[in-house]
């Protein structure tokens, strides 16, 4: 009997995505419909990555290039050919790197200029300037928003558009100022395009450095300004109307630090009739900062 003809391209590629087949694993594609010809298997890769210092590509792993594993690709001992590898996870490289570098930090200034060199975020090609804090190193108040928007990503600092020039009223109707008793950073170094939220791997990269920011600082009280710093600080998953105005707790080493999520200045810009919410919190902070005898 005559071979049946093939189906429509289309319809085949249709099928595969409603499938789940909805991703290329190799640089380029391959016609299963035709019979592979016999290749010489290459020689085994040599040895990369950190383990073998020696032994770097000259691209290293969290800028791009794929980490070679320590088994050869080659046919084995025995002749018989190893299954193989799993797709790498670029971004695993990424975080794991991110880890690595925050974690050696001991000084604020130290971890600034570590971020500042770090090349393993996306975000950085495209922003003009790494957005690391404001304020008063010394304070005892530390605000945590989401991401830098145009005008932070100009001037390199947070909060310094709109939404920073309603900030800083906020923060005055209860006696905090950035220049005196108050530090401001974000959940995100480097702008996303189009100020668009962060994907959850761009801000797991960005995690180890916020993570290390918060042990370095050591605040008396953490102020979470919007759904994504409430989300990424304190692991939470509900909208921020029904987070805000609880008190949630960050641990800082052994040491337990009182976290207020609270609406961010750019949404009260939006909706001015939910102002009346954010005063509730900034007074239920300036309670608690009288408390703990750090206002």
């Amino acid at each position: 009997m005559p071979p049946e003809p093939h189906p429509d391209p289309l319809t085949t590629l249709a099928w595969l995505v409603e499938s789940g087949a909805d991703e290329a694993v190799q640089d380029t594609p391959v016609n299963r419909f035709v019979a592979p010809s016999p290749s010489r298997t290459s020689s085994p890769a040599p040895l990369t990555g950190e383990g073998n210092a020696n032994a770097r590509p000259a691209r290293s792993h969290w800028e791009g290039g794929k980490p070679s594993s320590s088994t050869a690709s080659g046919p084995t001992a025995s002749g018989a050919r190893p299954a193989p590898e799993a797709a790498a996870n670029p971004s695993s490289d990424h975080i794991g790197r991110a880890m690595e570098v925050a974690a050696a930090c001991t000084t604020l200034p130290e971890l600034k200029a570590t971020l500042e060199s770090f090349e393993g975020s996306p975000l950085k090609r495209t922003a003009t300037n790494t957005v690391f804090a404001d304020g008063n190193p010394d304070a005892r108040i530390m605000l945590i928003g989401e991401a830098p928007g145009r005008d932070e990503d100009r001037a390199g600092l947070p909060f310094v558009g709109r939404a920073g020039q309603l900030l800083d009223l906020m923060l005055a109707s209860i006696g905090l100022s950035r220049t005196e008793n108050a530090y401001i950073t974000n959940v995100i170094n480097w702008r996303p395009p189009g100020n668009r939220d962060p994907s959850p791997e761009e801000a797991a990269i960005n995690l180890p450095f916020l993570r290390r920011h918060i042990e370095l600082f050591d605040p008396g009280i953490i102020i979470l300004l919007g759904a994504v710093s409430a989300r990424h600080v304190l692991g939470k998953t509900e909208g921020i109307m029904r987070m805000r105005g609880k008190w949630s707790e960050y641990f800082v080493g052994a040491r337990s630090v009182p976290a207020m999520p609270t609406l961010h200045p750019a949404y009260l810009l939006r909706r001015p009739i939910d102002k009346k919410l954010a005063w509730r919190d900034l007074q239920a902070i300036a309670a608690k900062a009288r408390e703990l005898k750090i206002l």
